[in-house]
């Protein structure tokens, strides 16, 4: 191909333009290295020898060039799988690339600036290129991943700062108690500047709008509490570590209080419906329906008795906290960042883990369809994502996936912050648009499987992913996120930008001072004790109690009376021998008929009485 190949025409895909350039130059190198191999190669036959001198290489490199396989300019300029790689890192071509597909005129959550160097060696920031994610696609979720120590925690904090100063409300769960610091301003020093100025960051100390909640009241928060009716028979399963068999007949328990309409508040109703059911009166109540076996119930109660002993008790019950309180913005426009604390139940993964799927369903149930927006209206940060998923159920899972594929057109957006890509299950992490990886170790055969199954995830790129992800520094990550077209961007090799607030926890003192002036305190801050399930059977099964016992009573009544009125027709029937005698027992027995009538009259009295109560319910004291 001739040096001097005839400019492309105008076009209005920039990054197309730019990538057949790219391209072009690429050929063009690859015509002017065979040349030159070609006359050195005629020059070293004219000198009598067959190899190149040492401190020359360019027969393999035009070889390289020459093996590239061919591909079009779009999928160059996209990164797309199968892709031919674009010009490699460290060149300006693929810089330019970078800066084109991370340009979203809609608005970009700014993330950090592109590197420039060799894997394992001196990184640069490359001047003027900066890397971001487009707001309107932060509906598209996304995936926050890496090793322990690699700086994903911060990523987060520094994600949900500019989110914030965007407008958008943020929910964080917190489970180390690192991103109270949000609340309080930063401190500068020379090692901060000195990154921010690195890559680009105008970088000054600032603090943000927080809301501090807790489960249930436990740690520094208002307490989040819900009742065990919303939560659902499929969380609470999940919560309980049922099997699939349990976690059916949990769901017909649910159904029957539904029908029946009582409410299940908390766990001491569950309990009070399961027992119910499993007693002679409550077995006819299932009768049609499946019914429910004492086995199976006796293991839902004891992992009920399990949980309570945990504290759980405090996260069921009244008020119920209503999801929308997560959709804040201040009256200067900064989206609240509503944060979550765990550090007070960190030992029950399952249950915080479990508590939050719920925030989400909860979300979804109640937010109206919106579509597209040009920014989300809540960014959901699901941090210890692998907790969720860990011996989850069939139906648990397809659960989180079908609220993960729905929940985007709510105008809601999902990152899930773990260790490994492999701790999400596939269909749902073939939802996650965007990606954020920090470093991947490989100490042990199964991390090196998962590290290579990373890579495979990723659209091809000029880098060595694999020897990449191992060497990252913290703070540094590998970026590819969805462009407003929907397109994936080319693979970035970022470092992170420094989060404008304190990366250390807040002072208890600053936490209990935004606890005590938050407008949430006096809606949930203390427990109400409704009538529900528990009171409504206690009082049935005395009721039930009662009328058994007045029933057996009267029975017993009318039992005496018969045999009482069987001997006096006895004594009736006896011949007399004389009249005199007939008369003075006349009269005696006159006394004692009249006595006894009057005892039959009150004692028929007394069981209609009896009846009476028993036909309208009441209870006999």
């Amino acid at each position: 191909m001739a040096d001097d190949a005839p400019a492309p025409s105008p076009a209005p895909d920039l990054a197309a333009l730019r990538a057949a350039a790219a391209q072009a130059a690429a050929e063009a190198a690859e015509a002017r290295a065979v040349a030159a191999q070609a006359a050195l190669d005629a020059a070293l036959a004219a000198a009598g020898t067959s190899a190149p001198p040492p401190d020359q290489d360019v027969g393999s490199a035009s070889e390289a060039v020459a093996q590239r396989p061919p591909s079009s300019d779009a999928q160059v300029a996209a990164g797309a799988p199968g892709a031919d790689p674009a010009p490699g890192p460290g060149t300006s071509d693929y810089a330019a690339q970078v800066r084109a597909a991370y340009a979203a005129p809609g608005g970009v959550l700014a993330l950090g600036a592109l590197l420039e160097g060799e894997v394992g060696g001196e990184a640069t920031p490359a001047s003027g290129v900066q890397v971001g994610l487009a707001l309107s696609m932060l509906n598209r979720h996304g995936l926050v991943a890496g090793a322990t120590g690699t700086g994903k925690t911060k990523t987060l904090q520094g994600m949900a700062e500019g989110l914030s100063d965007a407008g958008v409300p943020v929910f964080l769960a917190d489970v180390k108690g690192d991103l109270s610091g949000l609340a309080v301003p930063g401190t500068s020093d020379e090692k901060v500047l000195e990154r921010a100025r690195s890559i680009g960051q105008d970088w000054t100390p600032a603090s943000f709008p927080v809301e501090l909640y807790s489960l249930g009241g436990l740690g520094t928060g208002v307490p989040i509490r819900t009742t065990v009716s919303d939560f659902g028979p499929v969380l609470l399963a999940k919560v309980l570590g049922l099997n699939p068999t349990q976690e059916s007949s949990l769901g017909l328990v649910f159904h029957w209080a539904d029908s029946q309409g009582l409410a299940l508040l908390d766990l001491k109703d569950v309990q009070s419906v399961i027992a119910y059911l499993v007693s002679d009166e409550g077995k006819a109540q299932l009768k049609g329906i499946g019914g429910l076996s004492a086995a199976t119930a006796g293991v839902i109660l004891r992992e009920i008795v399990t949980l309570q002993a945990q504290g759980a008790d405090i996260f069921f019950g009244e008020p119920a906290f209503a999801s929308s309180e997560l959709l804040r913005v201040t009256d200067d426009g900064r989206g609240v960042v509503s944060v979550l604390e765990l550090p007070a139940v960190a030992d029950r993964p399952a249950l915080f883990s479990t508590f939050l799927m719920w925030l989400l369903a909860d979300l979804f149930q109640d937010l109206p369809e919106v579509g597209d927006l040009d920014k989300p209206k809540l960014v959901f940060f699901f941090d210890e994502a692998h907790l969720l998923f860990r011996g989850a159920s069939k139906d648990f899972v397809e659960q989180v996936v079908q609220t993960v594929r729905l929940i985007r057109s709510k105008g809601v957006g999902i990152f899930f912050v773990t260790q490994s890509p492999k701790d999400v299950p596939a269909d749902v992490l073939a939802q996650l648009g965007n990606r954020v990886q920090h470093a991947l170790r490989a100490y042990t055969p199964d991390d090196a499987a998962a590290l290579k199954a990373a890579v495979r995830t990723f659209p091809t790129s000029p880098y060595d992913l694999e020897q990449l992800l191992q060497s990252l520094s913290t703070g540094e990550a590998v970026v590819t996120v969805l462009t407003e077209k929907g397109a994936p961007t080319p693979v970035a090799w970022t470092r992170v930008r420094a989060p404008r607030s304190s990366m250390s926890p807040a002072p208890t003192e600053t936490m209990e001072q935004l606890v005590a002036a938050s407008p949430a305190l006096a809606r949930y801050g203390t427990p109400v004790d409704s009538q529900s399930a528990y009171e409504l059977l206690t009082a049935r099964i005395a009721a039930s109690t009662a009328q058994a016992a007045t029933e057996s009573e009267a029975a017993e009544r009318a039992k005496e009376l018969a045999a009482m009125q069987a001997k006096l027709e006895r004594d009736a029937a006896r011949p007399r021998s004389s009249t005199a005698r007939r008369s003075s027992t006349a009269r005696r027995s006159g006394g004692v008929q009249g006595g006894l009538d009057s005892l039959l009259k009150s004692a028929g009295s007394a069981l209609g009485r009896e009846i009476t109560r028993t036909l309208f319910g009441t209870r006999r004291r």
